[in-house]
């Protein structure tokens, strides 16, 4: 079972990902978008750390709806909604438990890729973070680890892929060639929930 605390230490990893891959994630941001992903998200989680240190959340919900917010108030452009909109709805779908099993935490996961999906009007082979969450997510069922890698390739799978969504979809032919920067992202975020849930296993 998972307590607050296992995902607060989500939320750091994630920021110390999205801090170690913020000049990285820009760089893949400036040929496609508007080449300030990786600024904007370690603005975003480092705002996410202070809130967690301020506001005393005692259950896993509570803290990546707190977590969602923070994002959702703090960073710039689409990503801000879409990250905030996954961890709100995520959190929330876990209610109010104290602890929740891996396979709650699932689910919960599923139904915020799902309200994502949703908000950008996005479905995989778009060329956005969906492409990396959507099988990163189904792959939990195997393992944290599975999750990771999976989401891993779908980012990978992005650079053939045209736009068809965001920002970048205004260059047609010419997003082709290159990693989408939501996608990496969204697969730094469950590569820290791998290296969390399974330390021994991580890179």
């Amino acid at each position: 079972m998972r307590d607050a605390d296992f995902f607060r230490r989500w939320m750091a990893a994630a920021a110390a990902a999205v801090e170690r891959e913020a000049d990285r994630l820009t760089e893949l941001d400036s040929p496609i978008g508007d080449a300030d992903h990786g600024s904007n998200l370690l603005r975003g989680f480092t705002a996410v750390l202070a809130a967690l240190e301020a506001e005393p959340v005692t259950a896993p919900g509570e803290v990546l709806q707190l977590a969602g917010r923070t994002l959702i108030s703090t960073v710039g452009g689409a990503s801000g909604p879409l990250y905030g909109t996954l961890l709100r709805r995520t959190g929330k779908a876990l209610r109010e438990a104290a602890e929740v099993s891996d396979k709650e935490l699932g689910e919960a996961l599923a139904a915020g890729v799902a309200a994502v999906a949703q908000l950008g009007g996005a479905a995989p082979g778009d060329k956005t973070m969906l492409d990396a969450l959507v099988p990163g997510v189904a792959a939990l069922a195997t393992s944290y680890r599975a999750a990771a890698i999976a989401a891993e390739n779908g980012a990978l799978a992005t650079v053939p892929m045209q736009a068809r969504k965001g920002r970048a979809s205004y260059l047609g032919e010419r997003s082709i060639g290159h990693q989408d920067p939501g996608a990496t992202s969204s697969a730094l975020l469950l590569g820290a929930l791998a290296d969390v849930a399974d330390p021994e296993g991580a890179r």
